[in-house]
């Protein structure tokens, strides 16, 4: 299997410039979003392209919106052995893509620290989970990495065997669903405490 294409997203930037650039090196062509390319391109990453050149919309809302577009969506959720996915593919002038790298906005951190409901509900992350879960559902065709630990080891399996192997595919997704589930569950918990226990007492 050939893979040519890395969506990169990242709120924890741990060790991605490393591992972007050795992606790099192995023919991935890198498309990315606004903090995660400026990191990138500020360390000299070639063959980077902003989320826009792809989708041929601009980031809006302040960011709010910029990876929730058929072009990437599509483009993650495609069946490659499908041959309806190939032709909507080809019909919509969507390439695949065969790696989601993302991490989340830092929402238990930043209630942890008693922010107020404005900033906590600014710290949840839309875009990010629906890259997440729709790289995790297609995870036979797509690698999809939430744990910078885990850079070393995609790194190692692409370079000896020139792709991720069934069974870190399997465990990635898995860790990719319970990130994305504990996550959602930081959320509901400080939003029942914040919205419903203040709401039933006025």
């Amino acid at each position: 299997m050939t893979m040519k294409r890395a969506l990169i997203s990242v709120y924890d930037k741990t060790d991605i410039v490393s591992f972007a650039g050795e992606l790099s090196k192995l023919g991935f062509e890198i498309i990315s979003t606004g903090g995660t390319l400026e990191t990138l391109k500020e360390a000299g990453i070639r063959l980077v392209k902003h989320v826009s050149e792809v989708t041929g919309f601009p980031e809006i809302l302040e960011g709010r919106v910029k990876t929730m577009h058929p072009k990437l969506m599509g483009a993650i959720l495609a069946l490659r052995d499908k041959r309806e996915h190939a032709k909507d593919l080809e019909k919509h002038g969507i390439e695949p893509i065969d790696m989601v790298v993302c991490n989340l906005y830092p929402f238990e951190k930043v209630t942890a620290q008693g922010a107020d409901l404005k900033t906590a509900l600014e710290n949840i992350d839309i875009g990010g989970p629906n890259m997440i879960r729709a790289a995790a559902k297609n995870f036979e065709n797509v690698i999809v990495v939430v744990n910078p630990r885990r850079y070393d080891q995609i790194l190692s399996e692409i370079k000896k065997n020139g792709e991720v192997s069934a069974e870190t595919r399997k465990a990635l997704a898995v860790e990719a669903f319970k990130e994305t589930a504990r996550y959602d569950t930081a959320i509901c918990r400080f939003l029942e405490k914040t919205l419903l226990s203040k709401s039933s007492h006025s």
